[in-house]
């Protein structure tokens, strides 16, 4: 068989993505920031940049050269990992190269055979994968509906279900830019002794005492597992496991993406502990970004657009190729706005996702949303 043979069956699946709007290709940053999730602009802060200069100048090492069970265990990981147990309240913490495989980490390790995972059904691509991925039976249950995890987890006891439950849901959601219901989550953890598992990514820095993100009032209990990412408004990249100690050595033991993985690069845990005291020390980054939520929301309620309330502000069109359409008329202007389509996101809720973030000012939050409305006309 020809090479040109091989490859076919790649070119057709291509192809098809692009007759159905959702063929992919890697763009450059252009324009200004309504993109990114740099939401407290502190990927390019002075502040982190002289704390990862002054680890090079003593001799931090770029790369961890091995995995932390190996010589990648650096000085920094641990330093950063006792930092963050202490500043989000946690018994321990590990840290992970990265959000995706943190939750896909937790997910095929902790919940064990017999166990039940229920995901909220807008959750993080890496959690519904993580979980199908491990042992635990798996549910889906609509989005933000505490009575349907409840009820879920009643029926599989009623089926003869025997051993915990794992409830997996973020504090704040990506495309939607809305909350969970954590208090009533909690209480139905705690009503089946189950485990909550939270996803902060998007709510880490932004929200809580100092950043310490929307579910800092559960962090410590025996029944909470929290990943707090760092590569969205921390500026940096990796993620943080918080939880009790033993879960953590277990992670350690039994865990094969940190077992197996080359460690994260000791500068970024100096990053990220920098980013840490940052947040504590500069609290106007936060009040900044709130004070651009309350515009945007404030804004486009007045142009008949729904405001979520958060950093994160969808503009459902629906279908793949409006979204695309608009999104390209608004980076043609100089706003850096991207089309999310499926499976990202639901069929028929192709979006813009506009990200507010310390990376432009109220005036250009404003003439974007000027552009959008006289792009899409409502």
């Amino acid at each position: 068989m020809s090479a040109k043979g091989l490859l076919d069956r790649y070119g057709v699946s291509l192809r098809g993505l692009a007759r159905r709007n959702r063929l992919r290709s890697l763009g450059p940053r252009a324009g200004l920031d309504f993109a990114s999730n740099d939401y407290l602009g502190l990927a390019g802060s002075e502040g982190t940049a002289a704390a990862v200069a002054t680890a090079l100048a003593n001799g931090t090492t770029v790369g961890a050269t091995g995995s932390r069970l190996l010589r990648g265990n650096a000085p920094e990981h641990a330093a950063l990992e006792a930092k963050a147990a202490g500043f989000f309240g946690a018994e321990a913490a590990l840290f992970f190269g990265g959000g995706y495989i943190a939750n896909l980490a937790v997910l095929t390790t902790l919940p064990r055979k017999g166990d039940l995972v229920v995901l909220d059904a807008l959750i993080h691509a890496s959690a519904h994968e993580g979980a199908r991925a491990g042992h635990a039976h798996v549910v889906t249950v609509p989005h933000n509906d505490a009575d349907a995890v409840d009820g879920a987890i009643a029926r599989w006891r009623a089926g003869g279900g025997t051993g915990h439950a794992w409830i997996v849901a973020e504090s704040l959601y990506s495309m939607d830019g809305d909350r969970a219901p954590l208090n009533e989550l909690a209480r139905v953890a705690d009503r089946h002794e189950a485990f909550l598992f939270i996803d902060e990514a998007h709510a880490t820095g932004v929200y809580g005492p100092d950043g310490r993100g929307l579910a800092h009032r559960y962090e410590g209990r025996e029944n909470v597992v929290v990943l707090h990412g760092c590569g969205k408004a921390l500026g940096a990249s990796g993620a943080l496991i918080t939880a009790p100690g033993i879960l953590c050595d277990y992670l350690v033991n039994r865990c094969r993406p940190f077992v197996y993985a080359t460690a994260p690069s000791p500068l970024m845990a100096v990053a990220v502990a920098a980013a840490l005291d940052i947040m504590t020390h500069e609290p106007e980054r936060r009040q900044r970004l709130q004070d651009m939520v309350a515009l945007a929301s404030g804004k486009a309620q007045a142009l008949g657009l729904k405001a979520s309330g958060s950093q994160i502000m969808p503009i459902i069109v629906g279908d793949n190729r409006g979204a695309m359409v608009l999104a390209g008329r608004l980076q043609a202007r100089g706003f850096d706005v991207r089309a999310i389509r499926p499976p990202t996101v639901p069929e028929g809720t192709a979006r813009l996702r506009i990200s507010l973030t310390l990376n432009v000012e109220k005036p250009d939050l404003l003439a974007l949303l000027d552009a959008l409305s006289e792009e899409w006309p409502r």
